[in-house]
């Protein structure tokens, strides 16, 4: 994986991470096209709250506010399914990828002073979302997902090194702590407990 930072690799261990890896941010490509998937609604979370187009802004927006930084840290959980048509075990997986997602945020933050945490889609951190009548109740807490910003999974999983699929029977979601290089750097320098 090419990943080297023994404090960063703990919490991401801690927090259930299955693989990781850094790529610069001028190197993901951003697209409308990715977008559009958003707008189809397959996950039906479009328009419905604060994590999702369009609150997210547009890809050009998600595009500068992710550039503002120079790296990304993928990573992913993978989980197992009874077979390929186990929406239940899939929706299960994804509750669980963003429990993984806040732990991992929870843990580094007291480290970091500017970054983003990106997640899957949709944010179940209220039993009814505040979109759009209000603002939103934890806008430290939501994770705008990789897709709603525009950017195709499957490519930034290939510049990260990481195993876009796992196999048969298996769901794999991702998300990226988004950050810059010093801090890095700086959390490489923190002892591991």
């Amino acid at each position: 994986m090419g990943f080297k930072n023994e404090f960063l690799e703990e919490q991401l261990n801690a927090a259930g991470f299955f693989q990781y890896g850094v790529v610069d941010t001028m190197d993901i490509n951003f697209s409308q096209e990715v977008r559009a998937m958003c707008e189809v609604n397959t996950c039906r979370e479009h328009g419905k709250t604060w994590a999702c187009p369009p609150a997210v802004g547009t890809v050009d927006e998600c595009k500068k506010r992710i550039r503002q930084y120079e790296k990304m840290l993928i990573f992913s959980v993978k989980y197992d399914l009874e077979d390929s048509f186990d929406f239940e075990g899939m929706m299960e997986g994804a509750k669980q990828f963003k429990k993984a997602c806040r732990a991992f945020d929870k843990a580094i933050k007291p480290y970091l002073e500017h970054y983003l945490i990106l997640s899957n889609e949709g944010c179940d951190l209220c039993k009814e979302c505040t979109y759009p009548d209000a603002p939103c109740r934890f806008p430290d807490r939501v994770h705008g997902s990789l897709e709603g910003n525009g950017i195709f999974v499957n490519e930034i999983a290939k510049l990260a090194q990481v195993k876009y699929n796992n196999g048969v029977n298996t769901v794999t979601y991702f998300g990226a702590l988004v950050c810059n290089e010093k801090d890095l750097k700086e959390l490489e320098n923190l002892e591991v407990k």
